[in-house]
């Protein structure tokens, strides 16, 4: 295991947050942004290289965090995202409930 701490950075060309260890991304939480200020997070993986370190909650608390800072809502259509959200109350007050329209919003990324 490493001694580096993991970082998490949004990356927006990529419409993701990726977490890296010792520089090597070990994995990502996938989202769409829509108009009305919402930011829907319809994908979380790690590196299965990676797993057993507890870097997904870091991810998600970290992505989560900074979704609250610029003043969006979370929708958490990832089964992993909505899985945190029912044990990190925290966010209750930014997290929107997932809406057929949130789901065509997820497709469309996801063909575009």
């Amino acid at each position: 295991m490493s001694d580096t701490h993991p970082t998490v950075t949004r990356v927006d060309r990529r419409d993701r947050y990726e977490i890296l260890v010792d520089g090597e991304t070990a994995g990502f939480a996938q989202y769409v942004d829509t108009e009305d200020e919402q930011r829907i997070f319809f994908h979380t993986e790690i590196d299965e290289r990676f797993g057993g370190r507890g870097l997904a909650g870091i991810l998600v608390s970290q992505a989560l965090t900074d979704t609250r800072a610029t003043g969006m809502r979370i929708v958490p259509v990832c089964p992993y995202v909505a899985k945190f959200l029912r044990t990190h109350h925290e966010f209750d007050d930014v997290a929107a409930p997932v809406t057929p329209e949130t789901l065509t919003a997820v497709r469309s990324a996801q063909t575009a």
